[in-house]
């Protein structure tokens, strides 16, 4: 069975949609940055998919996800960074638990 573009995008869209379930759900800080690395992870797959069946000869895509690897890695870093933080002055990282932290 060959793995065709469709395959490819649902798996995109399947993986978009939970991350943004579980960042429209969870309380907990450190689960929402998950839900918003499950987001980058499935725009990553779509610039790879979109490179290999429509641009095959270029490596743009490519290119594009590193660069979005090296973004995701900064963010997540400088997250939990500022997740410790709030963990040192507040003794929670629950969002409803935290007052500077509601909507």
């Amino acid at each position: 069975m060959e793995v065709t573009l469709n395959h490819i995008l649902f798996l995109s869209t399947a993986l978009f949609f939970i991350g943004v379930y579980g960042f429209l759900t969870r309380r907990n800080v450190i689960t929402m940055l998950m839900a918003i690395e499950l987001l980058l992870n499935s725009v990553n797959i779509n610039f790879i998919a979109f490179n290999k069946y429509l641009y095959a000869d270029k490596l743009d895509g490519v290119f594009f996800t590193l660069f979005l690897i090296a973004i995701a890695a900064a963010e997540a870093s400088v997250a939990i960074a500022i997740i410790i933080n709030i963990y040192r002055n507040y003794r929670s990282i629950d969002v409803d638990d935290v007052d500077s932290l509601k909507w």
